[in-house]
Formats: structure tokens, sequence, C-alpha cells
């Protein structure tokens, strides 16, 4: 294991903050042969420490945040009282609480975005299997300005880099007994008059098999690809022809063409090997231990957040690679690894991988590994990958971060591991957040951990080699959701900012470039 103990990283006195300096060792074995050429040199030093939190109502009321450099407000979704509340952060250190967002038509809250004083709001129905809408609100007034109905569950929003556009990942998650599965969908509503186009996903149908081959998942009951995709997340290139939307579930990416308004592509992730070196993970909460270990185990990347960027004209998606399963009352893929049967002849030592102790606890898919069919299990699954990824635009990977998440986060909060060890035997910190902010010539990535509870800063300007500058967390917070900087130009303190906006606490914290 690599000792990131010995690399001198500073303590901040405040709450739990570290730094570090360049990571020589942190791809290759620390030689001068392995390290990247420079192209992009330091212009600004990133050093972010917590400047405040504040609580908005309790548990589930702080979700995704959008914030205003016009009026200094910041907008977060609150699903304890299906409202987005508003605040005025003029003043980071002590914000005020000026009302909130009421959308006309009934439900709840899930996303928010803003652009040229417009806030968007992607609405769930109050039955989620219905269309949600988008709602359009003066960021000034508050007043409505418009309404577009679009597909089920709309999940998350973003405006275009124009601000023309809104563009929405409708989920189209089924009901609890599986017996409705609206189709998932993107929509892109036009802002000056809310004419929405509603892509779906029907012209892959009879396409699942060839896709299916490259690691890409269509698995639901009776389902075909249109009505089992559920799109989760979105991000736009800074031209604003291209968006990427991450097909969590089904475990690839689609590439959308804003300008002919067509869904052009599907993008298989694959899988990633936990048995290679580098990959190691700790498979179990019940070993009495925190270690990681090579194990004989696939990952199902399942991206949920995503950020675009661009290095010298070429486009780049970093992934979150959370995971996820599908588990209902009418149809569920869970499974643990105790309870599989073993294909004997490519896993002699079957009962001593079933210990509780080794892979037994570790979460499983049923919808997976029976390559030949005689049902047992002849290669075994985990949701995600329990790392961050960059893929090009064309979606090949370019750099996964490994076991770097684990192994950073056991040598400088071990407390914190895997959610102190508790969740090693499902998706390990779950990485569930990304979000970039360009600081000088520098891309600086932000990678919010929801059971670590901690957010992860990374510069991203040389995608196949990353390196690692420091871990932020407070006291408090719990399920970072929404992480959203605030670059030093939008910033009411003339510095760049972090908005961390925790889902299960209900608080919101925000840091600062010091």
């Amino acid at each position: 294991m690599k000792n990131y103990l010995k690399l001198m990283f500073p303590v901040f006195l405040v709450l739990t903050c570290f730094s570090c300096d360049k990571i020589d060792d942190f791809l290759g074995d620390g030689s001068d042969d392995d390290q990247p050429t420079d192209d992009h040199p330091v212009e600004t030093f990133v050093d972010f420490n917590f400047a405040n939190t504040f609580d908005v109502d309790g548990e589930d009321s702080a979700e995704i945040s959008a914030y205003d450099p016009a009026t200094h407000r910041l907008f977060v979704t609150n699903g304890a009282l299906d409202e987005v509340t508003v605040f005025d952060i003029s003043d980071i250190h002590s914000p005020t609480r000026i009302g909130a967002v009421n959308c006309p038509n009934p439900g709840s809250p899930n996303s928010v975005a803003v652009k040229n004083g417009i806030l968007a709001v992607a609405l769930s129905a109050p039955n989620a299997q219905e269309n949600g809408f988008v709602e359009f609100f003066d960021t000034a007034t508050l007043d409505e300005i418009g309404s577009a109905q679009v597909g089920a569950l709309p999940d998350m929003v973003a405006f275009t880099p124009n601000g023309k556009y809104v563009l929405s990942a409708n989920e189209g998650e089924p009901n609890d007994d599986y017996s409705i599965d609206p189709p998932g969908s993107v929509s892109i509503v036009e802002v000056a008059t809310q004419q929405t186009t509603t892509l779906d996903f029907i012209a892959f149908n009879g396409q699942e098999t060839a896709l299916e081959a490259e690691g890409f998942r269509v698995f639901g009951p009776n389902a075909d690809l249109a009505t089992d995709v559920e799109p989760e997340f979105l991000t736009i290139s800074n031209d604003g022809k291209t968006a990427w939307v991450a097909l969590q579930e089904n475990n690839g990416l689609a590439v959308v063409n804003l300008k002919t308004l067509q869904i052009e592509s599907i993008l298989p992730l694959g899988f990633k090997d936990f048995s290679n070196p580098g990959n190691e993970i700790d498979p179990s909460n019940e070993d009495g231990k925190k270690e990681l270990r090579s194990v004989p185990v696939f990952g199902i990347y399942q991206p949920d957040a995503l950020a675009y960027y661009s290095v010298d004209g070429i486009d780049y998606i970093v992934s979150a690679n959370e995971g996820d399963a599908r588990d209902y009352d009418g149809f569920s893929e869970e499974e643990r690894m105790a309870d599989l049967v073993f294909d004997e002849t490519v896993f002699p030592d079957a009962a001593i991988l079933q210990l509780d102790e080794n892979l037994g606890r570790l979460q499983s898919t049923t919808t997976l590994g029976d390559i030949d069919g005689d049902g047992d299990f002849d290669e075994l699954y985990n949701y995600g990958a329990r790392s961050f990824s960059i893929w090009s635009g064309q979606g090949q990977l370019v750099y996964d971060s490994g076991n770097d998440i684990a192994e950073i986060t056991l040598d400088l909060t071990p407390e914190a591991f895997n959610g102190d060890d508790n969740r090693s035997d499902d998706k390990g910190a779950e990485p569930e957040a990304v979000s970039i902010l360009q600081i000088g010539a520098r891309q600086i990535l932000f990678v919010g951990l929801e059971r670590n509870n901690q957010i992860l800063v990374y510069d991203i300007s040389n995608p196949s080699f990353p390196e690692f500058i420091q871990i932020l967390a407070t006291p408090g917070d719990v399920g970072p959701e929404g992480v959203l900087p605030i670059s030093a130009e939008d910033s009411p303190t003339g510095k760049d900012l972090l908005v961390v906006s925790n889902e299960v606490s209900g608080t919101v914290t925000i840091y600062e470039n010091d």
C-alpha cells in the first residue's frame, strides 16, 4: 500500500482538511519516467478551507444547490418541505434565509440550475411514473416565468452554456411492484418559449445483445432498452453541441446531439477487475479489519454524476462511479455472495470465498455472471467501481482512480474509511458527486464521497495523471449530495468557493480557497 502519510501532508487545524503538494508516486513507481510533461503550469494555489456551515431544515432538506452570481442567492432543493429554499450568501459567514420557491405544479423538486438570472427546477410528479415538469423562476423576484412538461421523474437539470436551453434527465423509474415502468428520456426545453423536445431511446431497441456484449445492461422484467434505461445525470460540452447522459443502472453513457436533437449513440462502460493490482478493495464489514485485498470480482462502473471539461480541444467526461442496484418488491437483483451458488470449477475454494470475512457479505447481482446458463455463477459482480474515471467523449477509458480513494482515506482518515468500514460490503465510499472548477490554468475536480462524508480534491489538468490535493470534511455533515463550485469571479468574497449540500444531515457547508 502506498503510504500517503509519509508525503508530509499538512493537517489544517480547522476541522478535518488535508492537503499535499504533488504526489510523485501517485501512479507508476514514482520515478521520473512516470511523470507527465507539465503542459499546464500551475498559476493558482489550491487550498480550500472551512468557512461556514448552516442547517436548512434537518434530514433530507439539502440535496442539490444552485447559485446566482447577480443576487448572491443560493437555491437548495429541500425534500423535507418539497420546496426550493433560498438563502442570501452575500456574507458567507452569516447566510440569510430569505424565502422559498414554491412550484405551482404539485410534486417534489429534485434538481436546480441557474443561468442569466433564471432558476430552473426539476419537479417530479406526485405519482413518479407520470410526466414531471421543469419550472422557471426569476432569481431576483422568485416569480414564476414559465413551465414545461418533460418525461417521468426528471432527476437533473442543466442549462446549455449560452443559457438558451435547459436539459432534463428523466429517470423513468418503475413503481414498487414493477407493474409500471415508464421509458427513460431526455428533454430539451427552450427557455424563452418553453417549447420542449423529449427524446426517447426507441431507436436502440433491438441492439440490446450487441450492447450487452460490451458491458451495457438491459435487465428489467420483460423490458426493452427504451423502457429499461434510467437517465440519471447529464453534462454538456462548452460549445453547447453535445450532451452526455449517465444511464446508471444500465452501466453506460448516452450521447445527445443538441444540433440535430437526437440521441446519437450509447456507450457501454464495461467492467472493472478488482483482482488487478491497484484495484484492490475491502470486501467485508465483518472481518474485523480495514484492509484492501485483491478479489475475483468485477465492479460495474454505473456512474451517478458526470462533469465535462476540455483539454487542448479534446472532450473529457469525469464520472463518479457510485453504483446502484434495482431492489423493488416486484423485482430485485440484490444478493449477498454467500447466498449465490459458485461454479466450483471456476472457484474451487468457493466455501472459503463465501465466508462472511471474505466475499460472503459483498453485495452482488443475480443478473450477471452465469455465463453458461446452468444456474451457478462463473463470474462475480459488485455495484460501482469505488472510483472516479475520466473518459473520452467517445467513451474510451482514459483514467480510473483504481483503489486510490480507499488508500488515501484509509491512510489519512481511517475512521471515515468506507463509512467506518460499515459500507465495505456494499459500495465502499460511494463516489456520488463530481464537479470541476478551472482555477488559473488548472482543472480542479471535487469528488463527493457519500458514505465517508468527505470531498476529495484533485488536479485533473492532465487527464491521464490526476493529482490528489486535499480532503475536505466537516463534523456533522452527512451524505454529501451536491458539490457546487463557485468561481472567484462570481463569488461574493472574490475567492473561489465550494458549496456542499448534505442530504442526510440537511446541512450546507461552504469552503473557501485561501
